[in-house]
C-alpha cells in the first residue's frame, strides 16, 4: 500500500494520482477526521478483511471511476452565530428552513473550515461524482428550482473545489484530473399547474434540462398526476398523463427516475419508456420485502430498458441487522438476479460537517418549545407507511457515506470481478448517463 499511496495510478480513464489525507500510508483514503475513522472503524469490524483483500479493493477503487446514481455532497455546518441573528430578527419558519438548507448546501463554497470539511469527505470516500439532488421533493418549478440555484451557485463560486457536470464527458474529464463534480438531479417532474395542454403543463421540462438536470423523479412518495408513490396505500400507475411525461423526458435526455414510485407505477414507466431508465436509490424487495425496495418483475423491466437500480444505505430499507453486510447482500443479490451492467450505488445518505452539532448549540431555544431551527410537524411528502424497524447506530454507521471505500473492499470479499466492481461503482450509471444525453434541440 505505501507503493500505491505514492504513485500515479494508470487506469480506463488516464493517469491521477491518489490523493492522501493523513500520514497514514496504509490507506490511501484515510482521513484525520475522527468521525470519518469511527464509521470506518465500524465497517472494517464487520468485514474483517484480509490484507490482500484491503489491498485490492482500495486499488480497484482508486483506479475507477466512483460515480454514484443518486445522493448528496458533503453538508456544510450551520452559520449558527448568522441563524440566530435571523431568529431574533423575525424570520418566518419558512425563511428559517430556507436559510439552514442554503448554508448546508453552499457553504462549502464560502467558508474555508467548511471546505477543508468537504473536499476531507470527498477524498475519503474516493467519489467522483454525484447525482446530486437539486430539488425540493414536489412538482412547483418555483420549489425544484430553489435548491438547484443553490447548488448551480456553489458549483460557480468554487469550480475547483467542485464543480457542475453538464454532460456525461465532464464527469470522465473530472476523473482524469483528480477533482470533484456534481451531475444534476431532481425529485420530481416541474408542472405548470394551470392543465391547458399536455405541451404547456411539460414545457418546464426542457427549461430544467437546460439549467443541468439529468434525472427526474416519476413521483415522491405522494400521488401526483403522473402515478403513485411508493408511500401510497394503494397504487392505480402509470397515469395517461404519465406516459406523455415519460415520452417527454425519452425525447429531452432526461433520465426517469422511479426510486419513490410505487411498484405499479415503476412498472408501467419502465414499459413505456424507451431509453434507459432507473430506480437510482432503492434495494431490493425479493431479498427484503420494504415498499421503497423494488419486486423482482419490477427490477427486471427496469434492466430491460438497459436501465439500472441503485442500492441504498438506509438501514430500514435494506433489513436484517441494516448494516454493510445487508447493503452487500442486496448487491449480490441484484447482480445474480439482473447481471453486473445494471446495478449501481445511490446512497442516498450524506457526510455532515463535523462543525454542525456545535454551530447549533450557538441558536438559543425556542420559548414554545417547537425547533430552534425552524420547521415543526411532519412534512406532506415525507408521510410513510408505518414500520417497526430500529436502526442500530453501528449498522448506519458501517454505512456511512465516506466508507465508499469499503463498499469495494466488500465487494472483492464477496468474489466478484474488477470488471463487475468497477461497473457497480460507476460505468453503468455513466453508460445510462451517455444513453440518455442528448443536447437540447433548437
Amino acid at each position: 500500500m505505501k507503493t500505491l499511496a505514492a504513485l500515479p495510478i494508470a487506469s480506463a480513464f488516464g493517469p491521477f494520482q491518489i490523493h492522501l489525507r493523513s500520514a497514514d500510508a496504509a490507506s490511501p483514503f484515510a482521513s484525520g477526521n475522527p468521525e470519518i475513522k469511527r464509521a470506518r472503524d465500524a465497517a472494517l469490524a464487520l468485514l474483517q478483511p484480509t490484507a490482500a483483500q484491503l489491498d485490492r479493493g482500495y486499488r480497484l477503487h482508486a483506479e475507477s471511476l466512483v460515480f454514484e446514481s443518486y445522493g448528496f455532497a458533503p453538508r456544510a455546518a450551520l452559520d449558527g452565530a448568522r441563524f440566530a441573528a435571523a431568529a431574533a430578527g423575525g424570520a418566518s419558519e419558512r425563511e428559517l428552513v430556507d436559510l439552514r438548507e442554503e448554508m448546508s448546501m453552499t457553504r462549502w463554497a464560502t467558508d474555508a473550515a467548511e471546505r477543508q470539511e468537504f473536499l476531507d469527505a470527498m477524498r475519503a470516500a474516493g467519489v467522483t461524482c454525484i447525482f446530486q439532488n437539486t430539488g425540493e421533493e414536489g412538482s412547483d418549478p418555483l420549489r425544484l428550482l430553489k435548491r438547484l440555484a443553490r447548488f448551480t451557485h456553489a458549483t460557480l463560486l468554487a469550480p475547483e473545489v467542485c464543480a457542475k457536470a453538464a454532460k456525461p464527458d465532464d464527469i470522465v474529464a473530472a476523473k482524469r484530473a483528480g477533482r470533484h463534480c456534481l451531475y444534476f438531479t431532481t425529485n420530481g417532474v416541474p408542472l405548470n399547474q394551470r392543465w391547458e395542454s399536455t405541451r404547456d403543463e411539460l414545457q418546464h421540462i426542457r427549461i430544467f434540462q437546460e439549467l443541468g438536470v439529468r434525472m427526474m423523479h416519476v413521483t415522491y412518495n405522494r400521488r401526483n398526476p403522473l402515478g403513485d408513490g411508493a408511500g401510497e396505500p394503494n397504487d392505480g400507475g402509470l397515469s395517461d398523463f404519465g406516459h406523455i411525461a415519460i415520452a417527454e423526458l425519452n425525447r429531452l435526455g432526461v433520465i426517469a427516475d422511479v426510486s419513490h414510485s410505487g411498484w405499479r407505477t415503476s412498472l408501467e414507466a419502465a414499459k413505456a419508456s424507451k431509453r434507459p431508465m432507473v430506480a437510482s436509490h432503492t434495494t431490493c424487495a425479493g431479498l427484503y420485502k420494504h415498499f421503497r425496495g423494488k419486486p423482482d418483475d419490477t427490477v427486471r423491466a427496469i434492466c430491460d430498458t438497459g436501465g439500472l437500480i441503485g442500492i441504498c444505505c438506509i438501514s430500514r430499507f435494506l433489513g436484517a441487522n441494516g448494516d454493510i453486510v445487508a447493503f452487500l447482500d442486496h448487491l449480490d443479490y441484484a447482480v445474480k438476479k439482473f447481471g453486473a451492467d445494471h446495478v449501481a450505488i445511490g446512497p442516498d445518505i450524506s457526510y455532515v460537517s463535523r462543525h454542525d452539532a456545535a454551530e447549533r448549540k450557538k441558536v438559543p431555544a425556542r420559548s414554545d418549545g417547537r425547533s430552534p431551527l425552524g420547521g415543526s410537524g411532519p412534512r406532506w411528502e415525507h408521510l410513510w407507511p408505518v414500520d417497526d424497524y430500529v436502526t442500530k447506530p453501528q449498522a448506519a454507521l458501517s454505512i456511512a457515506w465516506t466508507n465508499w471505500p469499503l463498499f469495494t473492499v466488500g465487494l472483492v470479499q464477496r468474489g466478484h470481478s474488477d470488471a463487475t466492481i468497477r461497473k457497480i461503482l460507476g460505468e453503468n450509471i455513466l453508460r445510462v448517463a451517455r444513453d440518455n444525453w442528448t443536447p437540447v434541440p433548437a
